[in-house]
This record gives C-alpha cells, structure tokens and sequence, in this order.
C-alpha cells in the first residue's frame, strides 16, 4: 500500500456497495435498503408502537472508508505516514466510531463529548485530534496530557498551550494558564489552525474559508502572515499546520486551493527555520455528498487525483498527511424509517402525516433548499410502492406548519400505515436529536444484508436504543420539580 496508515489495521477491497469482491453475494445499496426495510417490518423493529427509527449500512460504511484509504493510497509517495480522522460531529455514536476505528479510520473531535466518545469507541489518543474554536484551558490540559494532536485556532489559544507546556513567548507568570504546566513531557503534535480565506460555497452557514469566517488564522489579513511564520520561528515544537476549506456546497477546485495556500505556507516557514520544522499537513474533510441519487460522487478518489494535480508537493513524501472527512463517511449509508399515522389532504394536496421531522432532520426543515432529502415510499410491509407518482407533503410530528421532511413531492400515493424512508441520513440528522416537543430520539440499528440468511437476509444491531419518555422526563429536570418553588 502506498501509504502507511497510524490505525494499522486493513480491509480486503472488492466492498464498493455492489458486490463482495465480485461475487455477487452483497446487494447493492439501494437493495441493501430494500431488504432491511422490510426486514426491519417483519422484526418489529418499526411498528405502531415503534413508528420512527433510523438504519445504517454496515456494509456501506466500510467500503467508503476502503475507497478513502485507497484514495489517497494511489496518490501519496511510499512510507507517507497518513492519518484519516473521522469527524465525530457527523455521527456521534460510538459504535460508529468504532466500525470506522476497526476500518483504519481515527476521530477528530471537537468537544469534551466528542472526546469521550472517542475513548468509549476505543480510539488510541494518538489517532486523534481536537479541533475547536472555543478550546478551555481544562481541555487543552486534558489533550496534552492524553498526547492528543491540538490545532490551535488563535494567538490566545497558542498562549495558553505556551504556558501549558512551560515554553513560548506566552508562558510564565500572569498566563492565562489554570494552576500551571502540564507536568511531564508533552508528546501531543501541536499546529495552527489557518484560514485560507479562499471563499465560500453555496451554503453560507458551513463555508469556513470566507474572508470573516470564525475558524483560524485570517492568514491574508494585514500581517498576519508575518506573525503566524515568527509564531513557528519561536516555537520550534509547533509542527503542524491545519486548514479546512471543504463542506457541503464548496468546490473541489475550492478545497484544493485552500490546500495549496497552507502548504506554500508550510514552505515558507520551513525554509525559514533552515530545516523541515512542519512535517504534517492537516487537510481537513468537507468532501460534499451527492443527495439527488444513489451515486457517491464525488468521489475521494477524484478530489485525491485534484490535490495531486494541484499541490504535487504535498504528496511527494516530505509531509504526513491527516484528513477530517465525516459527512462523506456515512451520509449515504442512513436511513431514516417513518410510519405514515395519518393521510389527508389540504388544499387539494395530500399529505402524509409520519413520524419523522425537525427532530431528526432539522437543517432539511429549517433551510429545505441546501438540505433536500430524497423521499422514498414503502408499504405497511415494507415493500416498495408502486403507482403513479403524486405531488404530496411529507410531513413530520411536530407542532409547527414548517415541519415538512418535503414539500408538494412526487411519490406514490401514501396511506396510513405505509412507511417512508428519508435516504442519505447517515450524517448529521438522526444522531443530532433536536428536542422539538419533546420528542423522542428514534432508536438506531446497523444492518448487514446476505440474501438467504435467516430473518429475511438481514441482520440488526442496537447502535443506540431508542429514548423512553423516562428518560425524556429525567432530561427535563424531572428530579428538580420542586426547584422553583421558592419564597419571595
């Protein structure tokens, strides 16, 4: 293999979704779907007293984590140490974490929680990183202490690592430190974090690389890059450089440029210093994801071949390479599986009254224009319906008139106790609950389809049960009842 991956671990190629190895033996993942669709039916995984629940192809998960490994694999010169960290924030859910850990794949983290799922997953602190604009002392004390890789985001933040780690310009007396260094040798990997400020895509809310974006060092702001190169010059244990241009909605053309910007950026400090101080370039994720079709494009493989193209230097073996893909990972591999409670109509147009809305896909019914889902239409058995195709709303659970999974969409006509399945929500819907009246968070299954297999071919496991509403009760303050019963 070309490169050398930091969780060791490989998988056999031949998982793209369509066949294992070319025998014929795995569905596709459209029929992957279908058969734990209905398999989920005649489980009683979704029922009447279970009406909303999310899938997750296991079989999925692995090959997109096999195509990004083989990606950059084909790109990067031989022994390039390259470590691919997966955007807990896109699936917080440690078996999550865990398949993608077992597939080669660390976590980049972003958060006390994250961290901790991160551990619970059992990820190895040296295939982690933190990344937050908002980073406490106590946190960064915790990461250098565990050997955790940190990309600062700002000039205070690099203060108080220099005084966590009793060196720098920032450290000494009058830091804002906490109670004093970290004591013992610190062997986290330390970077800066920097704004290519190459621009924005076509969804404002996640373009990181604007000119005013919150994330990093504005690097074409007046002397700022004078700064960052002194900052290197003084500290010669800042190794790392960080940049994410990607998200949803931003050019891979985009992506790259940011890319080149901070790997000319690592040039520069590195001919300063006279020696290789930057040895590892942190590239980020925001790979975008196809949501009109069954096809995975683009492709790690294409944005790997553009980097080559665009950054030679960067693969030629002088720098390690991490990666923060998560979107990309696991959004084609969701499902979100709804009971339709009621079918009426308003206005002369039907609608589908189901279980799943804001409290599952919140961005898709806040911003239905960045965030479409595609809809898919099954029947109480969980056979895909046929018919002629009718303009209908999908409508959620929630007590509010925009609470639409989509609007005036064509699908066979849907009747109560039919099923709907929300496609391509493997990321950020079903495991970022949103607490919309009071709803409960749908319990979450994994899936491995083998046709002729006991239980209809398919096999379900728990990711996360379902919430009760005991625990939506105790979530509520429900053991603090009395706290407001106070005495003027």
């Amino acid at each position: 293999m070309a490169s050398v991956q930091h969780n060791g671990r490989t998988t056999p190629h031949g998982t793209d979704g369509s066949a294992d190895g070319g025998t014929g033996t795995v569905p596709g993942a459209a029929a992957r779907r279908d058969l734990a669709v209905r398999a989920a039916v005649a489980q009683g995984l979704i029922s009447e007293s279970e009406p909303v629940v999310a899938l997750l192809d296991v079989a999925g998960i692995r090959a997109s984590a096999a195509a990004l490994r083989t990606a950059f694999d084909e790109v990067t010169a031989p022994g390039t140490a390259v470590l691919h960290a997966f955007a807990v924030k896109a699936a917080p859910l440690v078996a999550v974490v865990r398949l993608l850990g077992e597939q080669g794949i660390g976590a980049e983290v972003a958060s006390p929680g994250e961290l901790a799922l991160a551990h619970a997953a059992g990820v190895r602190p040296e295939h982690t990183v933190l990344d937050s604009p908002a980073k406490t002392t106590a946190e960064l004390r915790e990461a250098l202490a565990l050997g955790i890789a940190v990309n600062a985001d700002n000039p205070q933040e690099l203060a108080r690592i220099d005084a966590l780690i009793g060196s720098g310009p920032g450290s000494g007396p009058g830091s804002d430190s906490g109670p004093g260094p970290v004591s013992g040798p610190v062997a986290s990997p330390l970077g800066l974090r920097i704004n290519a400020q190459v621009g924005g895509g076509s969804i404002g809310a996640l373009s990181t690389a604007t000119a005013t974006s919150k994330f990093g060092i504005a690097l074409r702001d007046e002397g700022a890059r004078a700064w960052v190169v002194q900052a290197y010059l003084d500290r010669p244990w800042l190794t790392r450089l960080h940049t994410h241009s990607g998200s949803q909605g931003v050019p891979l053309e985009r992506m790259a440029e940011g890319v080149r910007t901070v790997y000319e950026l690592a040039e520069e400090i590195n001919a300063a210093a006279g020696r290789r101080q930057i040895d590892t370039l942190d590239i980020g994720g925001g790979l975008p994801v196809n949501f009109t079709s069954d096809e995975e494009t683009p492709t790690y493989a294409a944005y790997a071949r553009l980097l080559r193209e665009t950054v030679p230097g960067l693969l030629d073996g002088r720098y390690g390479l991490v990666t923060e893909f998560g979107r990309s990972l696991l959004a084609k591999h969701g499902t979100v599986l709804a009971r339709v409670e009621y079918a009426k109509s308003a206005g002369g147009r039907p609608i589908a009254v189901t279980h799943a809305g804001a409290q599952v896909a919140t961005r898709t019914v806040y911003d239905p224009a960045s965030w479409p889902l595609r809809i898919a239409a099954y029947d109480a058995g969980g056979r895909p319906k046929t018919g002629p195709a009718v303009a209908q709303d999908i409508a959620g659970p929630a007590c509010f008139a925009g609470d639409l999974l989509a609007e005036n969409r064509p699908v066979p006509l849907l009747e109560q106790g039919d099923l709907v399945a929300a496609l391509d929500t493997g990321a950020y819907y079903f495991s970022n609950h949103y607490a919309y009246n009071s709803l409960a968070r749908p319990g979450v299954f994994g899936f491995v389809a083998a046709p002729g297999a006991a239980g209809g071919g398919v096999r379900f496991a728990t990711v996360r049960a379902a919430q009760t509403v005991a625990e939506i009760v105790t979530e509520s303050g429900g053991g603090h009842a009395d706290a407001l019963l106070l005495d003027d």
